[in-house]
């Protein structure tokens, strides 16, 4: 059974940085591109990058490109998502995805997805 399990949410200042990881289990991680996404309700899902298991190739989105950093370790099994410059907006529901392919072009060539965690920019 695979399973994505999401930790580091919280409130934080604007401002300030969080770092959330991912500790994936049940696949073989050295073999899946890793993604965050964000969702905030009534707008929909945003990608914010991933990391590709091929290259290492990383795609980020404009919005938080220079502020957010994807990294992952394939021994530990996990990918970490490093944000700096926190700004209201970046408030959301932060996912981390698994997809099989090495450039994912769309959700939906996502195969799996992790349960979320809340990232709150507030002062």
């Amino acid at each position: 059974q695979v399973q994505l399990v999401e930790s580091g949410g919280g409130l934080v200042q604007p401002g300030g940085s969080l770092r959330l990881s991912c500790a994936a289990s049940g696949l073989r991680f050295s073999l899946y591109t890793m993604a965050w996404v964000r969702e905030v309700p009534g707008k929909g899902r945003e990608f914010l990058g991933n990391k590709s298991y091929r290259d290492g190739r990383m795609t980020y989105a404009d919005s938080v490109r220079g502020r957010f950093t994807i990294s992952r370790d394939n021994v530990k099994n996990t990918v970490w998502l490093q944000m700096d410059s926190l700004k209201p907006e970046d408030t959301a529901v932060y996912y981390c995805a698994a997809s099989g392919r090495a450039r994912p072009t769309d959700f939906s060539e996502y195969d799996y997805w992790g349960q979320g965690t809340q990232v709150t920019v507030s002062s």
